[in-house]
Parts: C-alpha cells; structure tokens; sequence
C-alpha cells in the first residue's frame, strides 16, 4: 500500500463520517437502529511543561488550553437481511481520534475497517541553537546554555485497518486482515564521540577531546501488515494455514548533521561528528504457519504448529548515502530464517488427574553474509553471525484430592544454543560469551477452598541455570574456550564482567494467593510475591544478585443496590547488587507504593457519580561504596558528592465524573480531572539544573506539574 493514503486530515475524517451516515440511513429503512452522537468541550489548565506528563499520548501535551470532543455510536440490526452494522468513533475532535466499522451477516460473513490517530508529545523541555531540527540535514549552533529557543518534538502516528472474513462452510473459513501505520514527526536522540588518544581512536587526529549533541531523530516511516488465513474445523481436527507479512519502509535513510569547527578544536574530531549517521533501514519479514489440534480421544487433546519465518535486509548502502563498505560489499544482505514447531499434549486419563506436556523447539538462521566492516588502527573486524537454537520443555500433573484441595507439579527445562562464535569478529563490552546455557526449574502449587466464600494457593518454583564453558575475548581476534577460570594464565582475569543472561543462576519464588467474600458486600483479594536470583560466576564483579517482593490487595464494597466502593493497595520492591573492577560498588533499590479508592452509584434515577484517587510513589535508591582497587579520584568523587542521589516519583491524581440524564434520549456528563506530580530524576537536570550538551543545549523536564482538566458532553440518542 502506499503512503499516500496518509495524506488523512480532518477533513477526510469528515468525508468518511459522512460516507457512514449514507450507510446508516440506508439502513434504518428497514432495520432498528441507535444512534448516540455526544459532543461537548474541555479545557485543561497550566502551560505545556505543566502538563508534559499528563499531555503525552492524551492529545493535550500541545500548546492549547481548549479542546474540542465529538463522538458518535451507531448500531444497526436488521432481521430479516441478517445484518448488523456498527461505527463507533471517539475523540474525533482531537489528535487520538479512532473511527471503527464492523458490517456483518453472522454466520456468514464479517468486514470491518478502523482508523486511528496517535500523538506523543516528548514531555522533555529542550533549549537549543540547532537549526532544522527534526530534518535529515540539522546544523550545530552552538549557544550559551538557556539562550537558544525551545524545540518541542513530537511524534504522530495515522493508522487504517481492513479485514475481512467469510464462512465458507460449517467447516472452511478465511480470513484477511490489512494494517499500515504511518510514522511522522521527530523523537529526542543524539550522538557522541570520544577522542581519549591518537591510539585509541586514530582517526581523531593528533589531538583528544569529547562532545555529545542532541540531534532529534527525523521520523518519517510506514509499516504495513498484512495477514491471511484459512481455517478448517470439523469433528476431532481443527487447523489453520496462515501467511503474515510486515513491510518496514523509512523515507530517511540516513541523519546528515553539520558541525561547525568552533565545536571544538581537534579537526578529527569534527570530522567524524559531520559523518552521515544511519537511520532505522528498510526491511520485511514473511512469515507461513499450520497449527491446529487432534483429539486424540474424548479426555485427550493434542495441539501442534509449525512455522518458518525470513526476514531480509538490503538497503544499498551508496543509494542511502553511506561510505566506506567493504570492497565489493554494496549492502548488508540481511537474512534470517526461522523455524519453529511446537507440540502440546493434554490429557484427563482419569476425573482427578489433569496431565499436560509441552514442547517447543526454536531455529534462527542467520545467514548475513560476513565482511570486514569495522577498524580499529591496524585491525579489523568483520559482522557477527547470531544463530541462535532453542528447545523448551514443560512436564505438569494436576491432581483434585477432593472438593477443597488440589494440587499441581511441574518441571520445565530450557536449552539455547548460540552457534560458532564468528572468528573475525570482536567481543565489546564483556569479558567473555558462552555458546550454549540449559535451565532446570520445578513448581508446586496448592490450591484449597477453604469455605463457599474462601479459597487461596501457594506457589513455589525453583529453576537453575548453567551453561558451557566460557569464551574469552582473544584480543579481537575470535575468541579462546576457558576450560579452567581459575588458571592464572589461560583462565578469566579477576576483573571479569560476565553478561548476567548467560551466567550461572539460581532462582527461587514464592506466590501466595486468596480470595475472600466475607459478606454478600465485601469481597477482598490478597496476593504476596517474593523471589531472588543468586548469580554464580567466577568473579566478585558485575551483576551479584537481585531480590523481588511483592505485596497487594483488592477490594470491593457495596454499600448498598446503588453504592459502592472499590480500592487496591501494592507495594513492590526490587533490589540488586552489582560492582565495578576498580569503581563503585552499587546496591540499588526501587520501592513502589501504589494506592486507589474509588466510587460509583446514582443519588437518583437521574443522576449518576463516580471517580477514584490515585497514589504513586516510586524511590528509586543507589547505595554506592568503593572498590578496593579504586582510585583516588573515585574515591574524592563519592566522598564530595555521597554518591548518586536518590530518585522519586510521586503522582497523586483525581478523577470525578457526573452524569444527568435529562430525559430518555439525551444526558450530559462533567469530568474533572486533577493531577499532580512530582519527580527529581537527576538524568536530566537536578536540583533546577538542566542537562547540557556540548553545544549549549539545554534538556530537562519541570520537576512538578499540576494539571486540571474539566470536560463537559451533551449525549443525544436519535429517534
């Protein structure tokens, strides 16, 4: 499909309005039909920054105090045609308006159609000197931080939908569904370079230096998708044979940013800065599957599928504006295939027992070609190759002891294989890889019932993972398989930084569940939750070990047939431990406190009213020490500063609506809506201090905002 059907605005949202209304007054001719049409208006207070949070996705985020809100819902059911016809459309007004079709005859056949509108408003407040932000082509103008002008960004995303399905017969179906999505606007984004020393980085010159820009990602991107399938269902075997396509087309290929000298003094530093920076490429994907189910016999039910996937990549690169490919290489030739099948068993060989047994196994191909696209001084390196084999296993019995207890085991079992290290390429970032892990892990559960209006379930897992033998980085050139770490010479350095998503875990959870209905009123939900992960690696550094928790309740009253009263209360904590060769030590600390309480009913028959209160606070901790091989410079730093400070998150937000119906066809309806929030998150900017990049641009996000919104709807049902 191409992108122009995104040339969409208010006016051919109006047009397709219209060409409903056609339809639906067609229709009531000879069907009962409903049509309920609400307009009204809304204004929100404070200024932009105010509102950053609130604004995001909400379409209030611009600079507009007053919005405007139409809606319509129109239902049609014709009897004797046997069809039914719906169009329902919100927010048609603002910058979230969705318009959704669905035209069937049960039975039959079904159409439908939908079309959407999406705006994110960074909540960020940006200050700048650049010029044509948001274009292929910015140009760094560096200016005293706060002098520039502000710059808000903001992406916008324009969706349509058509599907179709048709019943062929009791057995045969097919079905056809389209989506594309148009992507247009700019996000916060940047680049950096580091010049530490002619050695390091020898294109930077005969002198070092630094600078990070911020340089707004242009947006300007479709994705479409397209899925088909036909599906069989009769007696004991049911099956679908499906298609799936994703199209991925970027219109900017590459981020051209000009950068004046005067940034900085060393030339090769510039230099690189002023590289074209490639942007997301296009690509696809294709995808055909079967699955379906057998019964094997009346108590025993077995479902497979099978799949193969291939997803390319071809962007040439000269055609995108990109240099410096390898001799005879003119585009990456991106090529994964993969294969899936799964095969699931369930069985009830007898009224108590419930048996079911899974198995998946997963296959990715990659099969980029390799060149040498990277150097480093004299050396070079190619592209890796990431294959990657997965099998997973699952093993569980239920058994119903009698009416109050039953109990449930399982064993689960996980193995992935990463393929041939590719010798060419070079490890970043890590000491060492491993190509294969495997993960054992055990559950039990118990569920009782412990009256009519009781019951509750304990959970508890286990799960270990190990792995083969770690790949060390054997100084760019492939790697060397340690076979012992604790050799002085051939094994790990004492230093080592091990990925924790390959080393060796333990892993043990508890869930505790109940349900409680005390009275006929009150009916009360408890849920706790605790877990750690104990990581085993042949190093004191890196990731050590994380803790979870997790605490709640939900509730719900009825004060009488036209009250009640709702709430929940959560608190949640995560911790973990990591450190640093020669740095920090950090144990981190999130803890979350969720509260609610809300209400709803009717004073008359007339009159309705509702709305909750909501509390979060969210601190996030980081408890620094020092290693014992720091330096002084580290430990000057933590002893001037005490370490990173605290960051937290609070919003308390109100939410009140009134609703009146003036008779039986019309009624009209009032939210107000208050929301403050408060927040210090020192990433960008703390203590009013924004973040400045190296260009004077200033990036922050105003630490507390109040916002209230009050909207007024008048509903009127035609007759």
């Amino acid at each position: 499909m191409s992108t122009s059907v995104f040339s969409f605005n208010f006016q051919r949202s109006a047009v397709a309005i219209a060409a409903c209304a056609v339809c639906m007054a067609a229709f009531t001719q000879s069907a009962n039909a409903q049509t309920i049409i609400s307009v009204g208006a809304g204004a929100v207070s404070g200024s932009t920054a105010d509102r950053a949070l609130f604004g995001q996705y909400n379409g209030l985020g611009e600079d507009r105090n007053l919005v405007g809100i139409l809606g319509i819902d129109y239902s049609m059911r014709d009897q004797d045609a046997g069809q039914w016809l719906d169009i329902k459309g919100s927010n048609l007004l603002g910058h979230t308006r969705e318009l959704g079709l669905v035209w069937k005859n049960p039975g039959s056949w079904k159409l439908n159609a939908n079309y959407g509108e999406l705006t994110r408003y960074d909540p960020s407040t940006i200050n700048t000197g650049l010029l044509g932000a948001g274009s292929t082509t910015p140009q760094v103008v560096p200016v005293a931080a706060g002098a520039g002008s502000d710059l808000a960004l903001q992406t916008k995303r324009t969706s349509l939908g058509l599907g179709m399905t048709k019943i062929i017969s009791p057995a045969w179906q097919i079905a056809l569904d389209l989506k594309t999505e148009k992507k247009e606007g700019s996000r916060l984004f940047g680049i950096g370079m580091n010049c530490p020393s002619v050695i390091a980085v020898p294109q930077c010159g005969a002198n070092t230096g630094w600078a990070l820009l911020m340089l707004p990602e242009p947006i300007n991107a479709s994705t479409s998708q397209v899925e088909t399938r036909v599906s069989y269902a009769m007696d004991k075997l049911r099956f679908s044979l499906g298609y799936y396509g994703s199209f991925y087309r970027n219109n900017n290929d590459t981020l051209n940013p000009s950068v004046p000298g005067s940034l900085n003094a060393n030339a090769g530093l510039i230099n690189i800065l002023n590289q074209p920076l490639a942007l997301a490429p296009d690509n696809q994907a294709h995808q055909f599957d079967l699955s379906g189910s057998f019964d094997l016999a009346p108590s025993t039910r077995t479902t497979f599928k099978l799949a193969r996937a291939i997803a390319t990549q071809n962007v040439d690169f000269a055609s995108a504006g990109l240099t410096g490919a390898p001799a005879g290489v003119s585009n990456l030739g991106g090529n994964v295939a993969t294969n899936l099948a799964k095969l699931s068993l369930t069985s009830r060989p007898v009224k108590e027992l419930s048996l079911l047994a899974d198995w998946r196994y997963e296959n990715r191909q990659d099969d980029t070609p390799i060149a040498l696209y990277n150097s480093e001084g004299t050396a070079t390196y190619t592209n890796q190759s990431f294959p990657n084999r997965k099998t997973k296993g699952k093993l569980q019995a239920s058994w119903q002891f009698n009416s109050d207890y039953r109990g449930t085991l399982g064993a689960d079992y996980e193995t992935i294989d990463r393929g041939v290290f590719t010798a060419s390429s070079a490890i970043a970032g890590v000491s060492a890889l491993r190509q294969q892990t495997q993960e054992t892990g055990v559950r039990a559960e118990l569920r009782r019932r412990m009256s009519d209006n009781a019951s509750g379930a304990v959970t508890l897992s286990s799960s270990k993972r190990t792995g083969s033998n770690w790949l060390k980085d054997n100084n760019g050139l492939g790697v060397t398989e340690v076979t012992d770490v604790s050799n002085p010479v051939l094994g790990l350095p004492s230093t080592s930084i091990l990925p924790p998503t390959l080393a060796d875990r333990k892993r043990n959870k508890i869930k505790i569940f109940a349900d409680w209905q005390p009275s006929e009123e009150l009916t009360l939900q408890f849920s706790a939750e605790g877990g750690k992960d104990q990581y085993d690696v042949p190093t004191v550094y890196g990731l050590q070990d994380t803790r979870m928790n997790l605490l709640g309740v939900d509730w719900t009253y009825a004060l009488s047939d036209a009250w009640a009263i709702n709430g929940y209360l959560s608190r949640g904590q995560q911790t973990l431990n990591q450190a640093l060769p020669a740095g920090y030590l950090m144990a981190f600390n999130d803890t979350s406190l969720n509260a609610s309480i809300g209400f709803a009913g009717k004073t008359t028959s007339k009159i309705e009213l509702g709305g909750n209160l909501l509390y979060v606070n969210d601190r996030s901790i980081y408890a620094q020490g020092l290693d014992a091989s720091a330096d002084a410079y580290s430990a000057a730093l933590l002893a001037s500063t005490g370490g990173l400070p605290d960051i937290v998150f609070r919003q308390t937000a109100l939410k009140l609506y009134g609703k009146y119906a003036l008779d039986k066809t019309s009624s009209v309806r009032v939210d107000l809506i208050h929301q403050r929030t408060s927040m210090n998150d020192w990433a960008w900017g703390a203590n009013g201090v924004p973040f400045v990049y190296s260009d004077g641009t200033t990036v922050m996000q105003q630490p507390t905002q109040n916002v209230s919104f009050i909207g007024v709807t008048y509903s009127y049902q035609l007759p």
